[in-house]
This record gives C-alpha cells, structure tokens and sequence, in this order.
C-alpha cells in the first residue's frame, strides 16, 4: 500500500492564464516541500499537453510524484508518476493494463456505492468529493460534506484523498474526518509557496 502525503495538490491548467503561469507556480508549490502534485487539462491537445507535463518532469525532477489526469498515455511519455481517472474517464482496469504494476492509480469517486466499487480495482488511491461547495470544477457533483468522508473512510482501507472546497480553514476538519490527503485548486493559486507552507504547518 502506498504512503500518500497530506498534501496533494492539483495543477488545474484552466485555473490560470499561460502555461508559464501554471509553471511558476508550481515552481512555488515545490518550494515550499509539496511532494505530491497532479497536473490536470481537459482542454489541450495532446501535444500541449505533453509539451506541459515534460516540463513539469524537468522543474519536479524524481523527488515529486508526478500524476496525469486521465490520460494514461502522456503519463508514460512524459515520465509521470501515475494517472487519476474519474468516473468518465477510461476505467481503473484499462489503465492498470497500460501503466503496469508500479505507477500509481487514483480513481474519483462521490457517493458510497462509487467507493465500494472503487475499493474492488487494483487503484492505489480513492479520491472523495466534493467535500464542501467548489468553483473549480464546472457542474460539480452534490457536496458530500464531512460525514461523507466519514462513510467513506468506513468503506476502505486504500489511502483516502478528500477533495471539494478544501482550504487552509477547514483542511484539519477533512483529516479528522478520515482522510488521508486533501487535494486542493484553489487555496493554492495566490501566494502559492506561503499557501502551501501554511496547509503543510497546519496538517502536520
């Protein structure tokens, strides 16, 4: 089983305006210790989106885990650490056949039922939200809130990544609830080092 930090964060490129905004902070984000980052696009091409993820690899080196959005092709191209699928996406078992045994698997879950069958795949880590309400992701599915966590963490023993409107405010209610990680957009975007310096302080 995987140890996953408390920290994940989620390199959104909607979230900002050029690709080298996207790379000056994540720059900021590995400044601060982040060791775990995931690099998401669902706009781009493929070649965009390689060109991106290369550079990522070059700016993290081989101290971060690096993780591809869906797309388990370019994680392979681009030397990446892993893939996380949603529920639309291609399934955990389609992906284990592309990236083998040693890369990390995440899968996106939002209710009980998608846990139960998430603990079934061979996925290395389940994703659970939105926790509270988010602007980062468009038609978000309805808000689990912590009791959501709770009944998830009940429902496995995989590490556990909370994610939905988590904040330097509420990340350590989302821990106590069960999770193992948090992943966060938004309340990493402005003062992304001293932001991430105060999630890692917080959660401990």
């Amino acid at each position: 089983m995987i140890t996953i930090p408390r920290l994940y964060a989620i390199a959104d490129v909607s979230c900002y305006c050029n690709a080298e905004t996207l790379f000056a902070t994540v720059g900021e984000l590995l400044a601060a210790g982040l060791t775990l980052i995931q690099y998401r696009n669902k706009s781009g091409n493929a070649r965009e989106m390689l060109d991106e993820a290369r550079e990522l690899k070059r700016l993290a080196g081989n101290s971060v885990k690096l993780i591809m959005n869906d797309r388990a092709d370019l994680c392979l191209a681009a030397g990446f650490d892993g893939v996380h699928v949603g529920q639309d996406d291609l399934s955990p078992k389609a992906v284990r056949k592309v990236i083998g045994d040693q890369l990390w698997l995440g899968v996106s879950t939002h209710n009980p039922e998608q846990v139960t069958e998430a603990n079934q795949t061979t996925a290395d880590y389940i994703a659970i939200g939105p926790v509270f309400a988010t602007t980062s992701k468009p038609n978000p599915d309805p808000v689990i809130g912590l009791e959501g966590v709770r009944q998830a963490r009940a429902l496995t023993h995989k590490p556990l990544v909370s994610i939905g409107g988590i904040t330097r405010a509420n990340c350590r209610l989302v821990i106590d609830a069960g999770a193992d990680s948090v992943a966060v957009i938004s309340d990493l975007l402005r003062d992304a080092r001293q932001s991430a310096e105060e999630f890692l302080r917080i959660l401990g």
